[in-house]
């Protein structure tokens, strides 16, 4: 008799475990369920400070942000690397070409590029993360002004050693590559980064206009169609006429998009121009399906993170996830709703 309510006693307990396993799997998506005795802890899983989204490793909180310049030719694609980034802004650069900075913080991808040189707008950029900023080298004015960032960890190809390679079976200059996780490995202050958004709650959505598709008029042959999935609730990005896939066969497709007019000081396309992040200006918001007009901002100082606001001074709330930032010169266009023969 002992020995069947040992069976039950043991069986009940194994029972007991399964179902906290369980538990704990289940609540993994926002807390971990911790039980001791009969006394049961809720933990609350850290947030990826870039992204808004639970990071149940807490790894974008033990490491700085690491920007890596990415080249956004047609030649350059496809791009490694870039849909595991927190936030992406694009930018336009001398000669009318755009270019990534691929902000990473919560993901380290092991194949991240190409890797391209370093333009003065990067500098507006990353002054409010620091981190580790990474690129292949650049004009000595380039330089000179990305080395003024406090406490920012400069790597470019001549001292990342094994944290960048060139990839052989690629023509030059187009075949470099970075290795996030050695990337990291430079350090650079501060950690974590601060915040560049602020994000909805769960159950709030956007307000403002629905909208399906609209196209960012950045010169030449780079403008970018951006297209609503309401399967991934995301917007799809569309570049040279094609769906922008990377090197892992992933659509790029964010959460959010913002598009921010700026004056690029020296002139659109000059060799020396660069986007003024500071002050203010007009942005379009497109997230949750919506486009939500108003401003962007930033105080006098550098370290200042931009904030976007309604037209009546609420706080835009972006969804959790990527997003992708359009530095679009003021005087630009966005199309909105276009017919088929115009998207692409």
């Amino acid at each position: 008799m002992r020995k069947s309510l040992l069976i039950i006693g043991v069986a009940v307990l194994i029972v007991a475990g399964v179902v906290t396993l369980i538990t704990i799997r289940r609540n993994n998506s926002a807390n971990t369920v911790a039980t001791t005795g009969t006394t049961t802890t809720t933990i609350p899983i850290p947030i990826a400070p870039l992204t808004g989204l639970p990071d149940p490793t807490g790894a974008g909180l033990k490491r700085s942000a690491l920007t890596v310049k990415i080249e956004n030719t047609p030649e350059a694609l496809p791009q490694w690397g870039v849909e595991d980034a927190d936030a992406v802004y694009e930018e336009i650069v001398n000669g009318g070409i755009t270019r990534l900075a691929a902000i990473f913080n919560s993901r380290a991808p092991i194949k991240v590029g190409p890797v391209r040189s370093v333009r003065p707008t990067d500098t507006q950029v990353v002054w409010p993360i620091g981190g580790i900023f990474a690129y292949s080298g650049g004009a000595p004015y380039a330089i000179a002004s990305i080395g003024t960032v406090p406490g920012l960890k400069l790597v470019d190809e001549s001292s990342a050693g094994t944290a960048m390679f060139r990839d052989l079976s690629l023509l030059s200059p187009h075949n470099l590559f970075g290795v996030a996780p050695a990337l990291f490995a430079f350090g650079g202050t501060p950690t974590p980064p601060k915040p560049l958004f602020t994000y909805r709650p769960a159950a709030q959505k956007a307000t403002g206009r629905k909208i399906n598709t609209f196209i960012v008029h950045f010169p030449s042959i780079y403008s970018v169609t951006w297209t609503w999935d309401t399967a991934t609730s995301s917007w799809d990005r569309t570049l040279f006429g094609k769906p922008d896939v990377t090197g892992t066969g992933v659509l790029e497709s964010p959460k959010n998009v913002i598009v921010m007019y700026v004056d690029y000081v020296n002139g659109v396309g000059a060799f020396t121009s660069y986007a003024n992040l500071q002050g203010t200006g007009a942005a379009d918001v497109f997230t949750d399906g919506r486009e939500v007009t108003g401003t962007w901002s930033r105080g006098s100082s550098k370290a200042d993170p931009l904030t976007y606001q309604t037209a009546s001074g609420q706080v835009i709330g972006m969804t959790p996830g990527q997003t992708w930032v359009e530095l679009l010169n003021t005087g630009g266009v966005v199309t909105l709703n276009p017919p088929a023969s115009q998207s692409g």
